[in-house]
C-alpha cells in the first residue's frame, strides 16, 4: 500500500494518514528497467522521486566519460529534491541499477505540500544537511586517505548500510561495478581491482553471482585502525 510506504519516507513520517493519502493521490508511479536513466544531468527539475523497490544511484559525470557515484538509494528514500528547490537543472544524474519502481510527485504538488506541512520542509532541510555532511566527509576522505583505506572504509559502509547477513558474510545488496567503486572513492579501476583482489585472496571479500560478499565484517574494519 502506498501510504505505507510514504510514511517510512523521513520526508513524510510525520503527517497524519490523512495527509499520506493527500499526498498519495497526487503520485503516480513508473517502473524502470536496469540500467535506464530516470533523470539526466541539466535536465529540468520536475518532480521528487520515491523508491518503492530497488535502487538508484546518483551520479556525475565529465566531459572525458568519467563517472562518479555520488549516492545510492532505496526503498523509502527520496531523490530528485534540489532541483525543484532552487529551480536549477539537474546537478547529476539518476540511473537504476537493478530493475525498480519509483513514485513520482510532481513540482507543484511538492511546492504545495511544503507550503501546506513546514514541519516537512524542517525534515527536509535536515536530510540535505545530512547529505552535505557525507559529501564533505567524501572530499576529506579523499584528500588525506589513501586508496586502499578509502575502499576499505566503502565497502564498510556497504555492509552497514545495503548489506544482508547471510551464512557465509554480508551480502552487499547494492549491484556496483569495479567501476562504480572506483568512482565512489575516486581512484582508478586498475587501483580498485587489486585492492579487491588482495582482500579476496585474504579471505575478507568474494563475489558470488555477481554480488558482493563481506565475509568477515569485523576483520575488514580493523583494517582502518
Amino acid at each position: 500500500m502506498l501510504r505505507d510506504l510514504l510514511a517510512q519516507v523521513p520526508l513524510l513520517t510525520q503527517l497524519a494518514p490523512a495527509s499520506l493519502d493527500g499526498v498519495a493521490a497526487l503520485m503516480r508511479r513508473h517502473r524502470y528497467a536496469a540500467g535506464e536513466v530516470i533523470f539526466h544531468q541539466g535536465d529540468p527539475g520536475t518532480a521528487l522521486y520515491i523508491v518503492e523497490e530497488g535502487e538508484v544511484k546518483i551520479v556525475l559525470g565529465s566531459s572525458r566519460g568519467d563517472e562518479v557515484v555520488l549516492a545510492l538509494f532505496g526503498r523509502g528514500d527520496f531523490l530528485g529534491e534540489l532541483s525543484l528547490l532552487d529551480g536549477e537543472p539537474r546537478s547529476a544524474e539518476a540511473v537504476a541499477t537493478v530493475p525498480s519502481v519509483l513514485w513520482i510527485l510532481p513540482r507543484d504538488a511538492f511546492t504545495s505540500f511544503l507550503t501546506a506541512q513546514p514541519q516537512a520542509a524542517l525534515v527536509l532541510l535536515a536530510a540535505l544537511s545530512r547529505r552535505l555532511r557525507g559529501a564533505d566527509g567524501r572530499i576529506h576522505d579523499g584528500v588525506f586517505l589513501d586508496v586502499r583505506t578509502r575502499l576499505v572504509k566503502l565497502l564498510v559502509e556497504l555492509a552497514d548500510t545495503r548489506g544482508r547477513p547471510g551464512p557465509h558474510g554480508v551480502a552487499v545488496a547494492s549491484r556496483l561495478t569495479q567501476g562504480d567503486l572506483a568512482g565512489m572513492v575516486g581512484a582508478t579501476r586498475e587501483s580498485v581491482n587489486k585492492w579487491l583482489r588482495y582482500y579476496a585472496e585474504r579471505g575478507l571479500i568474494r563475489h558470488e553471482r555477481q554480488r558482493l560478499i563481506v565475509v568477515d565484517p569485523e576483520r575488514l574494519r580493523a583494517e582502518l585502525s
